[in-house]
């Protein structure tokens, strides 16, 4: 590492740690969190740094980040080059989140999402669990919740917490809570000026806003205005919609990232995690149905973007739904069929 970056990249991890807390660097390309590339989950953040060694390491990858091949192929299908721009740190204290998420401050029927679950925000952005997911009005007031899939926690950058049957089984925010995040949600699509997502962390002394990037939103869509009524007949899963699009496709059952191969143009891809590394089977695939994720995952950002349907948090997708039956997926409803 260039002697000149040494001591101002030391003053600054210094000055972030000098309380205790554990560091955050993340990697922020100046092409990033724009209303048609928000580069969601293609770049790198390493939480609960120690040390001076780990952070040194850290702000490498940080850099590096630009030239790798999922940003690079994500760049390519988007027209940017990174010799076009370059590669800043953000280096932060960690927030010891008891809970955290995401929030959708405008959906394609009009109204908010906020997602939920247990420790870190890491969870949920990696498509690891399936989030609680609150639907709320404009002024806060909660409409309706459902319960996600909370088998564990990430309590630490360095592995993941099991949680009891009564804290797996209940909601991660209260009513005052879930309206505070709607305020927050309010007040950055003022800042932004349209539509955002956020994402947030909450400790002992309250809730953070972490970060709040442009939100694309579907058009509402029913099923009974885009294809006919024989669909309405097929069995149905319900999750959680990532906010736009419609489609039809084979059924390509995955259940490692190895096996993408098998995953063809206009297919449907089904798999269990959602995770940011499937996103190179974005330009091309039909929809995806995912068994963990939510709404606030950075798949589902990166496939609002491409218009790509997808319907998170789908309970058993993979043993329902059979591998190679014609499967309809709406993003925007959050409801699933097929047929062979």
């Amino acid at each position: 590492m260039a002697p000149e970056l040494v001591e101002p990249l030391l003053a600054a991890w210094r000055a972030t740690t000098n309380s205790g807390a554990r560091g955050v660097v993340r990697s922020s390309a100046l092409v990033e969190d724009r209303a048609d590339s928000s580069f969601a989950g293609q770049f790198e953040s390493f939480l609960e740094l120690q040390d001076e060694a780990e952070f040194f390491t850290a702000a490498r990858a940080c850099w590096a980040a630009l030239w790798s091949t999922r940003a690079l192929r994500y760049m390519a299908t988007h027209g940017l080059d990174a010799a076009d721009t370059a590669m800043a740190l953000i280096i932060q204290p960690l927030v010891a989140a008891r809970v955290s998420g995401g929030g959708l401050s405008r959906t394609a029927d009009g109204g908010r999402v906020i997602n939920a679950a247990w420790g870190l925000g890491s969870a949920i952005a990696q498509g690891e669990v399936a989030p609680d997911r609150y639907v709320v009005d404009p002024a806060g007031n909660l409409k309706e919740s459902a319960l996600g899939s909370k088998y564990h926690s990430l309590a630490c950058a360095h592995g993941r917490t099991a949680l009891s049957r009564s804290l797996a089984g209940s909601r991660c925010l209260d009513d005052e809570q879930i309206a505070e995040l709607g305020l927050m949600m309010n007040k950055a699509e003022e800042v932004i000026g349209e539509p955002v997502e956020i994402e947030w962390a909450m400790d002992e002394t309250g809730i953070k806003l972490l970060q709040a990037r442009p939100l694309h939103v579907g058009e509402p869509q029913a099923w009974t205005q885009l294809r006919d009524e024989i669909w309405l007949a097929r069995p149905r899963l319900n999750g959680h919609p990532s906010g736009i699009g419609w489609g039809t496709g084979r059924a390509r059952v995955v259940n490692c990232e190895c096996e993408l191969e098998r995953v063809a143009p206009g297919d449907v891809l089904v798999t269990t995690v959602a995770g940011p590394a499937l996103g190179q089977v974005l330009t091309h695939v039909a929809g995806v149905v995912a068994e963990l994720g939510g709404s606030t995952s950075h798949l589902a950002s990166l496939a609002r973007e491409r218009g790509v349907p997808m319907v998170l948090g789908v309970l058993d997708a993979t043993q329902r739904i059979p591998d190679g039956a014609q499967t309809a997926v709406d993003g925007v409803a959050g409801v699933v069929r097929w047929m062979r």
